[in-house]
């Protein structure tokens, strides 16, 4: 076999170098990974925990790039532009990767068209929470609260996802709570506790500090089953039947990156994943790592953007 390709050089070296070069050269300089969402959200904690093992694997600097605004879009779209050489990528999730194209009018990508699939990274879960202050102490006695005074309730959302599961809440209850929208999770959370708005579903890790720490309550989890980091807090869909939220991040680049780029970061990306001090860290904030193919996490979002899309139409929410 050696003596066969050596005798092949003439025609087939430009090609042999093409296909295997860019594993070997990639990456020649930093990697600058996007997360559309602001610092101190999920999305940002999940990858900074992520990058420094990587960078170790990849042999150079992964640099976490926060470019929030309009749900994801900004950064997003930053990335669907950029050059497609491996050097940027962006961390999709359950509002940029699945739920704007349902509510944006003229979105400026397409999670499919512009990007090409690396890997999934992990799950989490909601919190949802109220203030100190609430009269609510469980998710049926919140329901009962809002039963009372349609309309009256509050709930803060900080991206497209908690939105979809708030409302989710209000069509599956029977009750009507007003939606609050704000520029990212931390956000819609610190008014919860400062007692302005009446809830929010929150990022598990976040949620569940603010929990430990007296500044919120929680009322109940967004996993079907209770989750194993807070056992003592019930699923939402104990008491509001058929409700069930998970919260999901996967890591892509643009889509005409070269394939040997592509199985060279799915490679990496799933060796850090499956290192346990990595994991334990990851479990410790609420997060399910989980490895795959670039098909694997292909297959995957377009499930998700067919599914979301059904909910985004359930509670009624139309393209902005």
């Amino acid at each position: 076999m050696i003596g066969t390709i050596t005798r092949r050089t003439t025609l087939s070296a430009p090609f042999l170098l093409a296909a295997t070069g860019a594993k070997a050269a990639w990456p020649d300089r930093p990697v600058r990974i996007v997360v559309a969402f602001p610092a101190g959200s999920v999305t940002d904690s999940l990858m900074r925990l992520v990058a420094e093992p990587l960078s170790r694997e990849l042999g150079q600097a992964v640099v976490v790039d926060n470019r929030p605004g309009g749900s994801g879009v900004i950064g997003t779209e930053s990335v669907a532009r950029s050059a497609a050489d491996g050097h940027t990528m962006a961390i999709l999730s359950v509002t940029n990767g699945a739920l704007n194209p349902y509510l944006i009018r003229r979105l400026s990508y397409d999670p499919i068209r512009d990007f090409a699939q690396i890997g999934f990274l992990a799950e989490a879960p909601y919190l949802l929470v109220v203030p100190n202050s609430s009269p609510a102490r469980s998710v049926a006695e919140l329901i009962e609260l809002a039963k009372a005074r349609p309309g009256a309730l509050t709930f803060s959302h900080g991206n497209a996802s908690s939105l979809i599961g708030s409302e989710s809440i209000n069509r599956l209850a029977g009750v009507q709570m007003t939606p609050i929208p704000y520029r990212g999770g931390p956000e819609a959370l610190t008014d919860v506790m400062a007692g302005r708005v009446d809830s929010t579903l929150t990022d598990f890790a976040n949620g569940l500090a603010q929990v430990r720490e007296g500044r919120v309550r929680a009322l109940g989890v967004t996993t079907p089953e209770p989750f194993p980091l807070a056992p003592e807090i019930p699923p939402i869909g104990a008491t509001v039947r058929g409700f069930e939220l998970i919260v999901w991040f996967g890591l892509a680049a643009p889509a005409a990156t070269p394939q040997p780029v592509i199985a060279r970061a799915n490679e990496a990306l799933n060796k850090v994943l499956a290192q346990p001090d990595l994991r334990e860290r990851l479990g410790r904030l609420g997060f399910s790592p989980r490895g795959s193919t670039p098909q694997e996490f292909e297959n995957f979002l377009r499930g998700q953007i067919e599914t979301l899309g059904r909910r985004a139409r359930e509670v009624g929410l139309e393209p902005q």
